[in-house]
């Protein structure tokens, strides 16, 4: 199996001892490329120092996270769009609205991700959602800026079935992860009901590790495990559903 995982944060400081290492495992599982999302301006230097080292494997997207945004947000997208004049990019991310941690700056993440929404149009990239308790606001902010060019992925998505079918009536595609393998992660009440073809698999590394590896740091060679489970929910077999995710990542990041 060929094996694209579309959010991997493979950079991490969770990765410093056996980044190299991490990256062949998942080689040799079949997971040959891997789409790098950006957090902040103090990730920037790593993330792209991992995609110079590995051309052939890695991609960095550039963007603002909304667990990120702050009194000084307006710097930081700056420096995001600063970036995306330079060079190229997979996509612009990872970017949207959490109101999980904390809301202090709820009005300053909608902004950001209005700019961010903006400034993918503007280079013509796709846009990568973070959404945490706040799916419907992230939804309202595309569809008010969805002109038939806005393409992206609700990435880590395990939401409902009504918010699926949201989400890819919006053009977009469902990002899915760890979560689709825990035991009450919600992923059957909505994948069996979604057409593959939009769907992306993602591990979100180092963060939410799939069954049986739960509680530990994720890595992208863990990514077989969430097709089979994707698989088995969908009654399709893991090399379909490698072959399905893997073309709809090329096509959606332009690899």
């Amino acid at each position: 199996m060929q094996l694209t995982d579309s959010h991997a944060h493979i950079y991490s400081e969770q990765f410093k001892t056996d980044r190299d290492e991490a990256l062949r495992r998942a080689y040799e599982v079949g997971v040959t490329t891997i789409v790098m999302p950006n957090i902040d301006h103090t990730s920037i230097d790593r993330m792209l120092e991992t995609e110079a080292r590995f051309p052939q494997q890695c991609f960095a997207m550039m963007g603002l996270h909304p667990c990120s945004v702050g009194k000084d947000f307006e710097r930081e997208l700056y420096l995001v769009e600063e970036w995306l004049g330079k060079r190229p990019f997979a996509a612009v991310g990872e970017c949207g609205l959490d109101f999980y941690w904390d809301k202090t700056f709820v009005a300053q993440q909608q902004e950001a991700l209005r700019v961010q929404v903006a400034l993918a149009k503007k280079y013509d990239l796709p846009v990568v959602l973070h959404t945490r308790d706040a799916f419907a606001e992230t939804a309202d902010i595309i569809e008010a800026a969805q002109d038939g060019t806005l393409r992206g992925v609700f990435h880590c998505f395990s939401g409902t079935k009504e918010e699926a079918d949201r989400a890819i009536g919006l053009g977009f595609k469902l990002g899915i992860g760890g979560v689709a393998t825990f035991k009450n992660g919600g992923a059957d009440k909505f994948l069996p009901a979604v057409d593959l073809a939009h769907l992306l698999l993602e591990t979100d590394c180092p963060y939410l590790a799939p069954v049986p590896h739960r509680g530990k740091r994720n890595e992208p060679s863990y990514l077989p495990l969430i097709a089979h489970r994707v698989a088995e929910l969908l009654g399709k077999t893991p090399e379909e559903i490698a072959e399905a995710t893997t073309r709809t990542a090329q096509d959606l990041f332009k690899l």
